[in-house]
């Protein structure tokens, strides 16, 4: 194994380890917030992911950045799946349209008697 690809898992397994890290010391409640506010920085990693595509020069190099390229890709659909899911909750809700219009009165007072006199006139 060259030197360059040795330093390259080296970071990866690291990078991987010190992100499991991190993500399991938040509280379950600022998951949602830190997933939607990370965006840009799971994009910054699958920028990451392509150079080191680009300077593999072996088939475990290019296993290595299409692995990291996915995570990351999946990281950044997460977060906007995320996103829109927590901005949904705070859309105002539309009441549903009734069934049935409301029955008017007629002029003595019947409601059922106005809704006959309809039907008979269609």
């Amino acid at each position: 194994m060259s030197t360059a690809l040795l330093t390259d898992i080296t970071i990866f397994v690291l990078s991987l380890w010190v992100g499991f890290e991190v993500i399991s010391k938040v509280p379950a409640t600022l998951h949602t917030p830190l997933m939607s506010a990370a965006n840009s920085i799971h994009g910054i990693v699958l920028a990451g992911a392509m150079l080191i595509a680009v300077t593999a020069n072996d088939a475990l190099g290019y296993v290595i950045a299409f692995i990291a390229a996915a995570f990351a890709a999946m990281n950044v659909v997460g977060g906007y799946v995320v996103t829109g899911r927590m901005l949904k909750m705070f859309k105002r809700r539309v009441a549903p349209p009734t069934a049935t219009p409301p029955v008017e009165a007629s002029a003595n007072g019947s409601a059922a008697t106005t809704a006959a006199n309809n039907r008979s006139a269609s």
